[in-house]
């Protein structure tokens, strides 16, 4: 079995970026306001209700990153060409083809409004992006 070369740097920075994309997109001057009216969430809960999320976003984040790392070595290797190139393609392909597709489902068979969705998967899609934009400027050593 062959195991995708990933350079586990770009992942951690991928990881943390998807902190700093969610901490912009949800603020309260950004898509956060509308966000909680449409999601039901009170923002001015206590500060200690956010630290289990904040775990999971961390853990999760870093799957996502780690997963698209060895996805794009993948593309990059058959597709050849740009490595940025390759991560950008894989990180849009992954996002529409999981992320927002598995999204736009539970949220119909949920009942959530519409906008909720879209605000969530284009916050998903900048994530993935952005993650890519690293992971892609980043390769491993010795791929390119």
């Amino acid at each position: 079995m062959m195991v995708p070369e990933i350079n586990y740097w770009a992942v951690l920075l991928a990881t943390l970026s998807s902190m700093l994309v969610g901490t912009v997109w949800y603020a309260r001057g950004v898509f956060g306001t509308r966000w909680a009216t449409l999601a039901k969430v009170d923002m001015d809960r206590a500060a200690s209700t956010a630290v289990m999320p904040i775990v999971v976003t961390v853990l999760v984040s870093f799957v996502t990153a780690w997963v698209l790392a060895g996805a794009s070595t993948i593309a990059w290797h058959f597709y050849g060409g740009s490595y940025l190139m390759s991560a950008l393609f894989t990180a849009i392909i992954l996002w529409a083809g999981f992320t927002a597709a598995r999204v736009i489902t539970h949220d119909v068979f949920e009942g959530r409004p519409s906008s909720l969705t879209i605000l969530n998967i284009a916050h998903e899609l900048v994530t993935v992006v952005v993650m890519a934009i690293i992971i892609g400027v980043w390769p491993p050593a010795g791929t390119v």
